[in-house]
């Protein structure tokens, strides 16, 4: 299953919002609901995406694998 590219524009714009708001050392931010909807479902979609990602990552690490390790012993004669 491929993923398309997320839409991270609401994130973009939030972070815009937040920097004029520091920069001109507002104390508060109001967003409209339009953009808070857009922000939360990017933000939804995001951390699902990750935690898909992350679930594959956990499976691959722990499924067993047929790799042969050889250690040989030599009681340090060969240094």
């Amino acid at each position: 299953m491929k993923n398309e590219p997320l839409n991270t524009t609401a994130i973009e714009n939030f972070h815009k919002i937040v920097k004029s708001a520091d920069l001109s050392n507002q104390k508060e931010i109001r967003i409209d609901i339009t953009t808070a909807k857009q922000l939360s479902y990017t933000l939804g979609m995001l951390t699902a995406r990750l935690h898909g990602k992350m679930e594959d990552f956990i499976v691959k690490q722990s499924s067993p694998t047929d790799e042969v390790i050889k250690v040989q012993v030599d009681g340090g004669n060969s240094w």
